[in-house]
């Protein structure tokens, strides 16, 4: 993520005001203001815990109250050993249906990019027998990548397919294209089915996301099919400061 330069901190002051309200409250207050007001744009670098107590004169207790409040309410983005920065508007999906992600940040006017982590072929356990009604013991793929909008992880895909409906799976290049672009070609979708979920990721994955533990996340189990087969069965998972599901639906 991009890094602006802080304006001094001894301004900061300013405008806390002389509100009754308690003194986290008051930060976060600040803080929104720069935001609502243009002065601290999307991946605008926050002052650290440290300037903040210092130019403040509050407690690190109260400063890191403010800015863990303002990371759950989805307008901080907390980076470990990088630093805090103002988040861009949370990234939206439909949550009746199943779209290509790199399709829906492009839609935002963003950039969209990705790292994959793993590309393998496994042996069906038991679970991944049945959720893709294939035998234990048979082939299936196995993928693992972040996906990133502007810079910052946005979504882990950690994708299974049925062998024998994309046999040439593991020859792509999913940085070119995503999975989804790719398994639309060779087996359309026809069917899909989702779960959702909060969660707290797991150390490795709140690795992959740039996030600290214990940040809730937004979980999807996603089945797919073509026709009468099943064709993928994946764990998506979403930073929950940075995603929102949305649907509409009549009687």
């Amino acid at each position: 993520m991009p890094t602006v330069a802080t304006p001094p901190v001894s301004t900061l002051a300013a405008h806390l005001g002389d509100s009754p309200a308690p003194l986290y409250a008051r930060v976060k207050q600040m803080i929104v203001q720069h935001i609502d007001n243009g002065s601290w744009p999307a991946h605008h670098r926050v002052p650290s815990e440290a300037e903040l107590v210092s130019q403040l004169g509050f407690s690190r207790m109260t400063i890191n109250r403010a800015l863990r409040e303002l990371t759950a309410d989805g307008r901080l983005v907390r980076m470990q050993g990088v630093g805090t920065f103002v988040a861009e508007p949370k990234g939206r999906s439909a949550l009746f249906e199943v779209n290509n992600i790199a399709d829906e940040i492009a839609a935002r006017g963003h950039r969209h990019s990705c790292h994959v982590v793993l590309l393998a072929e496994e042996t069906a356990g038991s679970e991944r027998a049945l959720a893709l009604d294939v035998r234990e013991g048979q082939r299936v793929f196995h993928s693992l990548i972040v996906h990133f909008e502007n810079g910052v992880p946005v979504q882990i895909e950690d994708r299974y397919v049925n062998a024998q409906v994309a046999p040439d799976y593991l020859k792509q290049d999913f940085t070119l294209r995503t999975p989804y672009a790719y398994l639309s070609q060779v087996a359309p979708l026809t069917e899909g089915e989702h779960v959702v979920e909060a969660i707290l990721a797991e150390p490795d994955e709140c690795a992959l996301l740039h996030i600290e533990r214990g940040e809730p996340c937004l979980l999807i189990r996603r089945r797919t099919w073509s026709g009468r087969q099943p064709v993928t069965a994946a764990r998506l998972i979403h930073p929950g400061s940075r995603h929102r599901l949305e649907g509409r639906f009549g009687k």
